[in-house]
């Protein structure tokens, strides 16, 4: 069994299924959590003559504290269910590398995340940090599928 878990996290419903999943998983088996979260920031676009400029209204440092928050939010949900977690941020324009890295240098068994289970084109055009991490992982990693709605 795995004993310590990379748990990313963007602080979504999504992810939330995974850390709860993650979670019990890390009981059941002794293991521990370590609570992932990557700050993206909006790549900067070079102002042309008579284009207007996107104000993303959010700057890095703000960015930083969501993270921040969304890995709180982990440990407070393994504190409570008795699973150690420690927590740590990172900022990247490319969320899957920084994860790799991250089970890496905290010397993590296995990756735990959700994936939203696009397919298709969507996938194609959405992108997945899920996919990339499954494709360049040197550890396991274990997806979790979003419930869906009964038919």
């Amino acid at each position: 069994m795995y004993k310590k878990i990379l748990l990313p996290t963007d602080g979504s419903d999504l992810a939330a299924q995974a850390v709860a999943a993650a979670i019990d998983y890390a009981k059941a088996a002794g293991g521990a959590i370590v609570a992932f979260s990557v700050a993206q920031p909006y790549p900067m676009l070079p102002a042309v003559d008579g284009a207007m400029m996107i104000d993303p209204g959010i700057d890095s440092t703000e960015l930083q504290q969501l993270a921040q928050h969304a890995v709180d939010a982990v440990a407070r949900a393994a504190t409570a269910a008795g699973v150690a977690c420690e927590t740590h941020t990172s900022m990247s324009f490319l969320p899957y590398e920084e994860i790799i890295r991250a089970a890496d240098e905290y010397g993590c068994d296995v990756i735990f995340m959700a994936s939203h289970g696009r397919r298709g084109l969507s996938r194609l055009l959405a992108g997945s940090q899920t996919q990339k991490v499954l494709a360049y992982s040197k550890v396991p990693v274990l997806v979790l599928r979003p419930e869906l709605p009964p038919a």
